[in-house]
């Protein structure tokens, strides 16, 4: 963490707090406490603008212009000229000689905007279906923090029901080599107990991924609470049906940044 809010070149530092690849849009937490919006075209070099990242901009209200990575050797340097493919020259033709002029690449700014001296960057793509399960198993087990986007959840519910389908099925099969479903058998105990550890294994996850699910949506994971105790009425199980169909917020809300993968309107500026 720098520990300077601004320089005497007027330039205020700060971290990169959000950045999309893929719609060049982000958000930069400022030294001066301030959050600022940024986009890919205010950036002097296209530089890869992780999460983190150490940077030096210009304030404009609550936009940073003339972004470039602290420490580069962009301070004090006069930004990249804008320059459109249409203003490249075109080759001159005379009817005595053709007059090769110099081939001159269009340098393309924005979404296309190229640098020579920076890696091209792609957009963080989000995770399979399958890493989603998995992710909701193992890392976030028991994590109530954060947001999942829609994507995560149905994930979720996805494998998990195919699961506790196909362990059913082979507690069917064992209680049938057993005998239990004889007359005088034991009854379907195998698939009782499978089914019973899957239901126990998947009932925390299931849980924590469906609060995440709201908290992507902006609503506190208490409301998940009050609609299980409506579901004894029907209605609450409706109205969590709808809440994980509903899209993920556009913007960093009080549990966590966009989720990865979610892509950002351009035209949004807020915080």
């Amino acid at each position: 963490m720098l520990s300077v809010a601004g320089n005497s070149e007027g330039f205020v530092r700060g971290e990169v707090l959000h950045y999309d690849e893929a719609q060049g849009f982000g958000f930069i937490t400022g030294q001066d406490g301030n959050r600022y919006t940024f986009r890919r075209e205010d950036m002097r070099r296209v530089f890869p603008a992780a999460r983190g990242t150490a940077v030096e901009f210009r304030e404009n209200g609550t936009q940073a212009r003339d972004v470039f990575q602290a420490g580069s050797a962009d301070v004090g340097a006069a930004p990249e000229p804008r320059v459109r493919s249409s203003s490249v020259p075109s080759v001159a033709v005379t009817p005595a000689a053709t007059v090769a002029t110099p081939s001159v690449a269009p340098q393309h700014f924005g979404r296309n905007a190229v640098d020579d001296d920076a890696p091209v960057l792609q957009a963080t793509p989000s995770m399979g279906l399958w890493a989603y399960f998995w992710n909701s198993m193992t890392t976030d087990y028991a994590t109530f923090r954060g947001r999942a986007r829609r994507k995560e959840y149905w994930a979720f519910v996805l494998f998990w029901t195919l699961a506790l389908i196909v362990l059913s099925f082979v507690g069917l099969m064992i209680d049938a080599l057993l005998g239990n479903f004889d007359p005088y058998g034991n009854g379907p105990v195998a698939i009782l107990v499978v089914a019973g550890l899957a239901v126990a294994v998947g009932f925390l996850p299931g849980i924590a991924v469906t609060v995440r699910r709201f908290h992507d949506v902006g609503m506190s994971g208490w409301f998940y609470l009050l609609f299980v105790v409506l579901s004894l009425f029907t209605i609450g199980s409706l109205i969590i049906f709808v809440v994980t169909l509903i899209p993920s917020q556009k913007r960093d809300n009080k549990w966590g940044p966009v989720p990865e993968g979610v892509t950002i309107p351009p035209p949004y500026t807020g915080t």
